[in-house]
């Protein structure tokens, strides 16, 4: 059998990730690869984690990105930062708060369920309550911006309270980093994880993660091995850390890692607090444009996500057959909804360098012709 190259149909990437990859970044993929431990690769890991420190805003000394897309950044958090026994309050309200909770009781924790309707931010009132109820709660978890539904839940003032209960936090900012705004010192954030496909504009296949020294000296004090041992950060902690050398754990994927390098380094050069601005800005343009055509948001305008706009599909329009022409027609992928919004609602990411005006036209004129039909 005769094979040919594999070459891809360009896309516009308006889904809920991949989202498209800024051009310089697909030219950093490209750069000659050379080995994990060369000293010119051990100096731009630096320059990544000094990145990554500044995209989450953090001074974290242990801050990295794992050889592993952000399902595999939250895993590094749980295993971890979990042990047998130890109670987790975890906050769902759409599909990756499950996955959390799936995750504290795969390593043996027990989850204490904070509830919130689909589309809604996690309650504030109610994770106090169950603070309170819980006085030996080791962790509380929840979602910063929930991909599932588009929503954004209080991720300062649930801080705050863990911190009044001298509690540690996990933070899913898997959709909000780079996106809208994200203080992981200025708010107490004890573990928080990313990833590289979303408002980075960078290829899949990294997590960033962040430790606080509170989240490291729980790991340091575990009485029982980390579960896994790819992800168990004892091991790579010399590695992202080691003074002028790096000590062998896993052969790092280079080339992702001269993008992830490249892609925080447009963030940086565009500065955090105008990329927030352009995600709302661009936003603004997309809600007047889908409301224009009939369509209603899923998420309240105070728990809206700028990124992740999720909007109820019009009773009578099939699902699948949108999303397909506009994919076949106008080459652009928007998101179908997930667990309690399957066949509801699509999903339409403004991701990172998927975050600009000619998106949104293409979007909104695609959109118009193909529902019109």
């Amino acid at each position: 059998m005769t094979v040919a190259p594999f070459n891809p149909t360009p896309r516009t990437l308006m889904g809920p990730g991949p989202s498209d990859v800024h051009p310089q970044v697909l030219q950093a993929l490209a750069k000659p690869t050379i080995g994990h431990l060369d000293p010119q690769f051990v100096a731009m890991m630096d320059e990544t984690k000094a990145l990554i420190q500044y995209a989450f805003q953090t001074e974290n000394p242990f801050t990295i990105a794992v050889s592993a897309p952000g399902s595999a950044g939250m895993e590094t958090c749980f295993v971890n930062l979990v042990e047998p026994g130890d109670k987790v309050i975890v906050c769902r309200n759409g599909v990756f708060g499950e996955r959390m909770r799936q995750n504290v009781e795969r390593v043996g924790g027990e989850a204490i369920l904070v509830d919130d309707e689909w589309g809604h931010p996690v309650s504030v009132d109610k994770v106090a309550a169950a603070l309170a109820a819980h006085p030996d709660t080791k962790l509380l978890a929840f979602v910063h911006a929930e991909t599932s539904t588009g929503a954004c839940s209080d991720a300062k003032a649930l801080c705050a309270l863990a911190q009044q209960h001298e509690v540690l936090t996990i933070v899913d900012a898997v959709t909000s980093l780079g996106g809208i705004e994200l203080r992981v010192d200025e708010w107490g954030i004890d573990a928080v994880y990313s990833g590289s496909q979303k408002c980075l504009s960078c290829v899949p296949g990294l997590s960033p993660v962040s430790f606080s020294p509170k989240a490291v000296a729980k790991l340091e004090a575990r009485t029982s091995p980390v579960p896994s041992w790819f992800l168990d950060q004892t091991l790579v902690m010399g590695y992202w850390s080691g003074t002028g050398k790096r000590s062998y754990h896993h052969t790092a994927p280079v080339n992702s890692l001269y993008a992830l390098h490249e892609s925080l380094r447009l963030l940086q050069q565009e500065g955090l607090e105008n990329a927030w601005a352009r995600h709302r800005a661009m936003h603004q343009e997309l809600k007047l444009g889908l409301q224009q055509l009939g369509l209603t948001f899923v998420v309240e305008e105070a728990h809206r996500l700028p990124q992740l706009n999720t909007v109820y599909i019009p009773a009578g329009v099939d699902d699948a057959a949108v999303r397909a022409e506009l994919l076949h027609r106008f080459n652009l992928e928007i998101g179908a909804g997930l667990g309690a919004l399957a066949g509801k609602a699509w999903r339409i990411g403004l991701m990172g360098y998927a975050a600009r005006h000619e998106n949104v036209l293409l979007c909104l004129a695609a959109l118009k012709q193909v529902m019109a039909k």
